[in-house]
């Protein structure tokens, strides 16, 4: 599952900052972590009666655009298998021709049927916010969820949860150079990095990897652990579930809601796993290998 990770120049541009040490200021060279809008529209319906449906606009890095796609599509319940999707191609747009690669279409099989009610959403969706332009928490939660992982089943040691924030962190190429990514990053049960990836938004770098897991015929990903590098969220946890993960970890907090949704969709949440330590929130007995108090 692993593959390359896209060239520097797509996801970081140089600038020249003022650096200013104590009150001392100097021109220096800076990186910038890349942001720009993706337009994404689907294509659907039966054969020679083809519509396209402009279904939102997302600000994320460029690089994996296709994997961004693929993993919004299951995390929207849009599609649910491999077969769904028959391309995924960056298209340009006669109106705007430099915008060529901001603009990415998903041609649906003629077997999905689409609800466009459902997926009524504002067009602007910024980077910051997976689920801004929703209309309505039942919108939110996706009508189909996969059946969840066996409750006890991957075991994974706590050696190896404590081990995976520093084997995350050691390949965020692009962060390391801008400081300015979220990153999703997928491991084996024994700790085996299988997949990072980096992006402006926390929900675009979990997609990217879910895409991913999707396009090459991994899902779902019940004896997996997904590591997150900043705080758990619903919207995380949603797509988590649809993509069947066991367990999933996040440097940062979990919300409330969050946690009820992991409870319900039987996944089991990690918080705070940083310096050695870790909650374990929900369905604890995948976590092995430790001494209670």
């Amino acid at each position: 599952m692993t593959s390359p990770q896209p060239p520097l120049a797509t996801s970081a541009v140089r600038t020249t900052v003022q650096r200013v040490v104590g009150t001392t200021a100097a021109l220096a060279a800076d990186l910038l972590a890349v942001e720009a809008p993706l337009e994404i529209s689907l294509g659907y319906g039966p054969t020679g009666q083809r519509r396209t449906h402009t279904l939102a606009v997302t600000m994320r890095t460029p690089g994996h655009d296709a994997e961004l796609v693929a993993g919004f599509l299951l995390s929207e319940g849009i599609v649910q298998q491999r077969a769904d999707i028959l391309d995924i191609v960056h298209r340009a747009d006669p109106r705007r021709p430099e915008e060529r690669g901001n603009v990415i279409r998903a041609e649906l099989s003629p077997a999905v049927v689409l609800e466009l009610g459902r997926l009524e959403r504002h067009f602007y969706t910024t980077s910051s916010c997976g689920v801004c332009g929703k209309t309505s928490i039942a919108a939110v939660r996706a009508s189909a969820c996969p059946t969840p992982p066996p409750a006890d089943s991957p075991r994974v040691s706590a050696a190896i949860i404590h081990a995976l924030p520093q084997r995350q962190r050691a390949a965020q190429a692009v962060f390391e150079q801008t400081g300015g990514l979220h990153a999703t990053a997928l491991f084996s049960c024994e700790g085996e990095l299988l997949l990072l990836r980096e992006d402006v938004g926390r929900h675009n770098a979990f997609d990217k990897v879910v895409g991913a897991a999707l396009l090459s015929g991994q899902l779902p990903l019940h004896q997996h652990v997904v590591l997150v590098s900043g705080r758990a969220s619903f919207e995380l946890v949603q797509k988590a579930a649809m993509a069947g993960v066991a367990i999933m970890a996040a440097v940062g907090a979990p919300s409330s809601l969050a946690v009820e949704a992991a409870e319900e969709f039987g996944l089991t949440l990690l918080g705070f796993v940083r310096q050695d330590r870790f909650n374990i929130y929900t369905h604890e007995a995948r976590i092995i290998d430790y001494t209670d108090l």
